[in-house]
């Protein structure tokens, strides 16, 4: 069941590449997410999309999370370093046998080139969702991802980092709905 799982997400960012700027999968020990953004880094805006597939574990069932980020972006410089960084709002919905929830994070992203090392980058993004943006189970919500990007040819890098995706409950404990390292592939289209 795992393997079809991991085999819908890549087959659903296989087939929307005709749509899409760009494609990623990354995966960590229990979890396999795809997202699939449909305008290029020089874009004035970034519409996204994603799919998360958490297995349960000691805490909660396995765990379905859908995303959709809707962001004004562009290029900007830190220090001497060119960016392009964006700030908008990802809307989360996650679900599992028991419980389902979601939030309107608002936040954004940066990527930072380093041009001393020709395709080295690092990725942050951060959404937080207080509970007046928040539904269903969930009382708030934070989305962190921080990832080191190396472009190995024009068009696909390889990336590993961080993920951590945490919600409040009304009874007032929290829950990781996915963290932990990741590993994944980006390719431009």
């Amino acid at each position: 069941m795992k393997a079809f799982r991991i085999s819908f997400v890549f087959l659903s960012l296989v087939s929307s590449a005709a749509f899409a700027a760009d494609a990623d999968i990354s995966l960590t020990n229990d979890s396999a997410k795809g997202q699939i953004n449909f305008f290029g880094a020089t874009s004035d805006m970034q519409l996204g999309a994603g799919y998360t597939y958490q297995e349960s574990n000691h805490r909660i069932d396995n765990v379905h999370v859908g995303n959709l980020d809707f962001h004004a972006q562009g290029r900007t410089a830190v220090g001497n370093l060119p960016t392009t960084a964006g700030l908008g709002f990802r809307a989360i919905g996650w679900d599992t046998d028991r419980l389902d929830g979601g939030a309107v994070g608002l936040g954004g992203f940066a990527t930072v080139n380093i041009p001393d090392a020709p395709g080295l980058s690092f990725t942050g993004g951060l959404h937080y969702a207080p509970s007046i943006l928040a539904f269903g189970d969930s009382e708030d919500m934070t989305s962190l991802e921080l990832r080191a990007n190396y472009r190995v040819i024009r068009n696909a890098e390889i990336f590993a980092g961080y993920r951590y995706l945490n919600t409040d409950l009304e009874n007032r404990r929290d829950i990781n709905l996915d963290e932990g390292v990741i590993v994944g592939m980006k390719l431009f289209f």
